[in-house]
């Protein structure tokens, strides 16, 4: 399609809450590839499945029937987005997200929507192998500290008892995962337009983008 926007990022960075505000905006489908990886570890870890389990991974993955509605992931029926951001699967998702049967069967899906509907997609590698040929592209970045209160202040908010120095710990060790990983690693896209988001509130973060769009 012709109107396609790749938003990329580490943990933290804002991608999700800027993406769902685009896809009102511009009228497109949004595709939150972050929480499809995440969608595969809630259920591999409900189902004692290892990320070393190849086939196994590859046979639960085949058997999820995922779809987005706006901001809402659902997963064989259940809407999934309060366990998908437990703290127990932020600390696991990178280990499952590195292993390539599983980027293999997600990327495939995530192209297949792109060609066939206009949509934004965020997640680590949307601008470099899943929306290659995106008319827009942006790479949202902020220090680790400003990731880590903004996570922390979700999980909170949530009543969740949670601590900011292991959330930024997490926050720095996944970003070590993601940007070192063999396959599809976290990197900014040659043409994406890259924005820190440190200093910026949601506004102030959409408008930019929309300037650039516009």
């Amino acid at each position: 399609m012709d109107f396609n926007i790749a938003i990329d990022g580490p943990a933290g960075s804002g991608k999700s809450t800027i993406a769902n505000i685009l896809a009102n905006k511009y009228d497109l489908m949004y595709i939150n590839t972050g929480a499809m990886y995440r969608a595969v570890t809630l259920f591999a870890k409900e189902n004692n499945i290892k990320p070393e389990d190849t086939e196994k991974l590859a046979d639960l993955i085949n058997d999820l029937k995922m779809h987005f509605d706006k901001e809402k992931l659902i997963v064989n029926g259940e809407v999934i987005n309060d366990k998908i951001t437990m703290p127990e699967i932020s600390n696991s998702v990178s280990d499952y997200a590195k292993v390539q049967v599983v980027r293999e069967l997600l990327v495939t899906a995530q192209k297949k929507l792109g060609e066939e509907y206009n949509v934004i997609m965020d997640g680590r590698d949307i601008g470099t192998n899943v929306l290659t040929d995106a008319k827009y592209k942006f790479f949202l970045t902020a220090n680790p500290e400003e990731r880590a209160k903004r996570r922390y202040l979700e999980l909170t908010n949530k009543g969740l008892n949670v601590n900011f120095e292991d959330i930024l710990n997490d926050i720095i060790k996944r970003d070590l995962i993601d940007s070192t990983r063999e396959i599809s690693p976290l990197k900014k896209a040659d043409d994406a337009v890259e924005i820190d988001t440190s200093n910026l509130d949601i506004d102030g973060v959409v408008n930019c983008i929309c300037e650039h769009i516009e």
